[in-house]
């Protein structure tokens, strides 16, 4: 498990430590023929040696080190503007996915998928599947009878804040239930009161409020519940 923590550490200092936002600029455009490309997996490799400090792990990182650069390559390659978010987050999936691949063929491990996929851990993939989109989209149908858009006419907030500031929430709720710290739950409804109600009862708009407040004791209630009744099963 060391040399697994090890390789995680690498990438974290190489990816987000040791590269500034003007290599990654430069990388973006000039894509292949940028030197900082090269310096930045010259730095990965150096990170896995240093970490590691065992050539008898040098198929591990050779592994790593040509497909980091390989996955960056690509990256470079179909990268937009308009999907450079996206890109990000593919680009770390694929690295992170990279790491235990290279982890699992080259070391001796007893590891087996029946050891992930126990019963407890796929009622709390559920669980948490279930407060993200599930539950956003049945508030939605919930709130559907009043108009939100007239609500908060003049008041817009970001684009989908709302939907993640829920779907947050909800997980937040869930952990502090299943981790027996109830206190945090009181502390994050006091904290999103001083937050969102204090604006709005100076404002006087009290439908906004009401439907606010509607919003947030549902979302907290499904949370509580689902983290009851994950205990329960367990």
């Amino acid at each position: 498990m060391i040399l697994l923590i090890k390789l995680f550490l690498a990438h974290l200092i190489g990816d987000f430590v040791f590269q500034t936002k003007k290599s990654v600029k430069q990388k973006r455009k000039k894509k292949l023929k940028s030197p900082t490309l090269y310096i930045h997996i010259a730095v990965h490799f150096v990170l896995l040696i240093f970490l590691l400090w065992d050539m008898s792990l040098w198929p591990i990182i050779l592994t790593i080190t040509i497909s980091h650069f390989i996955i960056d390559v690509l990256k470079l390659k179909f990268q937009k503007k308009t999907t450079k978010r996206l890109w990000f987050f593919l680009d770390q999936l694929l690295h992170i996915i990279m790491i235990f691949i290279t982890y699992f063929v080259f070391t001796d491990n007893n590891f087996k998928l029946s050891t992930v996929f126990t019963e407890t851990n796929l009622l709390l993939i559920t669980c948490v599947l279930f407060l993200s989109q599930p539950v956003s989209i049945i508030m939605m149908t919930i709130f559907s009878k009043w108009n939100i858009e007239k609500l908060t006419s003049g008041n817009e907030s970001l684009e989908d804040a709302g939907r993640y500031i829920g779907m947050l929430e909800r997980l937040l709720v869930f952990i502090f239930i299943i981790s027996d710290h109830w206190e945090a739950v009181g502390f994050l409804i006091t904290a999103k009161s001083v937050f969102r109600f204090g604006d709005l009862k100076e404002g006087k708009q009290r439908k906004l409020t009401e439907y606010i407040l509607i919003g947030t004791l549902i979302s907290f209630g499904i949370a509580i519940l689902t983290g009851l009744l994950y205990l329960y099963l367990i």
